[in-house]
């Protein structure tokens, strides 16, 4: 696939570069191989745009509606970012099938692949249906771009995450940010786009609690230090503050005035929007529910274990006007280069904490806590599509 063109006539030839695209990466086990892919549509709050210049119109049902190129490019790339973290996801936790804890983690790492590879599914539909030869290309592209090769368009998927913790703190707050964005596109005049995020926000719903109570349930073993899970918060949260983009963004800025993509809490909030400051905005708003879930982990812990923080937004920043700075993590504190160097491998992962880690998982058998009283995952995703299907017939 990678370096080869081939002419997508129709969503049916994609879905065959989709399967192959699973068995290259190795992902294509019998519960993945069985699942029936669909693109499904909910509903949407109103018919009418919520904000921006074209604010009180009819949401537009297909591109020819939109009423400038300029709008029609820049709606087509928040659909392929979107769907390239999508399948980014998977590449990135494609090896975890190996080490799971248990059963239950395995069903539901498996559920994780299944859902976000509908979540691309339902991307490349949105491009191969709405936006002719150009979209049908990027939808090809989405599937040849590869994490493990460095080539996604989003810093945070070209990372690794190969382990369980990682996993978890990646489903937690990575896929966080994800639930985020989709709300912002929920809002979105494009009502093909916006009818896309119910069901997908329902799906991202159960990856947020796979991570949150995989983490809860580490800390509730003592087994892996508190100082180690640490580590992994700062590297994924900082990470995921990143995901909401640069500061005084004019993509955030446009996409806002045309009505494109809302603020997170855009129908409850009736002040008028700083459009200079839109994605700071939003980060602040996940970074708040982010203190709060990590409060709670760390709450779980034994008696006299490290208490968990929630890492600066301004630490180990990638982007925007903190890239590059330094900053503590827990304080905020700008710090001199030369102490910032021989501090930062005490508050991110090294390969040494990483071998600590493997070693953990590998040889201590409670080094998580059991999940108790749960349904099988794969039997609840099939109760989730159903309820999908009958409310779009």
């Amino acid at each position: 696939m990678p370096g080869k063109i081939m002419k997508i006539g129709s969503f049916s030839d994609w879905e065959g570069l989709f399967k192959g695209w699973r068995e290259e990466i190795g992902v294509n086990h019998d519960d993945i191989r069985n699942f029936k892919f669909d693109t499904l549509y909910g509903a949407i709050e109103t018919d009418e745009i919520s904000f921006g210049y074209y604010k009180g119109r009819n949401k537009w049902e297909n591109v020819r509606q939109i009423p400038t190129q300029n709008m029609r490019d820049a709606l087509m790339n928040l659909i392929v970012y979107q769907g390239d973290t999508e399948f980014a996801s998977v590449e990135q936790q494609r090896y975890l099938f190996e080490t799971a804890p248990s059963d239950y983690d395995r069903s539901s790492l498996t559920r994780v692949m299944i859902e976000e590879m509908r979540h691309g599914w339902q991307m490349c539909a949105l491009l191969i249906d709405h936006f002719g030869t150009t979209g049908k290309v990027e939808a090809q592209k989405m599937l040849e771009r590869k994490a493990y090769e460095n080539k996604r368009l989003l810093g945070s998927f070209n990372e690794e995450c190969d382990n369980w913790l990682d996993f978890f703190a990646f489903t937690d707050f990575v896929d966080r940010d994800g639930k985020f964005q989709l709300q912002m596109l929920k809002y979105s005049a494009f009502a093909p786009l916006g009818r896309s995020m119910s069901y997908m926000l329902r799906e991202e719903a159960f990856h947020m609690g796979t991570g949150n109570t995989g983490l809860a349930r580490i800390a509730e073993a003592g087994v892996v230090p508190g100082w180690l899970m640490q580590k992994y918060l700062n590297k994924w949260i900082s990470s995921a503050y990143d995901l909401f983009g640069t500061d005084h963004s004019s993509s955030a800025h446009w996409a806002y005035t045309w009505g494109l993509k809302g603020r997170y809490d855009e129908l409850k909030n009736e002040t008028a929007p700083d459009l200079d400051n839109l994605n700071d905005y939003n980060r602040h708003l996940y970074r708040d529910e982010c203190v709060g879930l990590v409060k709670r982990i760390s709450a779980g812990q034994r008696p006299g274990s490290t208490e968990l923080y929630c890492p600066n937004i301004q630490f180990n920043r990638m982007i925007g006007r903190w890239k590059g700075q330094m900053f503590h993590p827990q304080t905020g504190q700008p710090m001199e280069e030369k102490e910032y160097k021989q501090q930062i491998e005490s508050w991110l992962p090294t390969a040494a904490d990483k071998k600590l880690l493997m070693d953990i998982i590998g040889s201590e058998k409670k080094w998580i806590a059991p999940k108790t009283g749960a349904k099988d995952p794969l039997l609840t995703i099939g109760e989730v599509r159903k309820s999908a299907l009958n409310a779009v017939q």
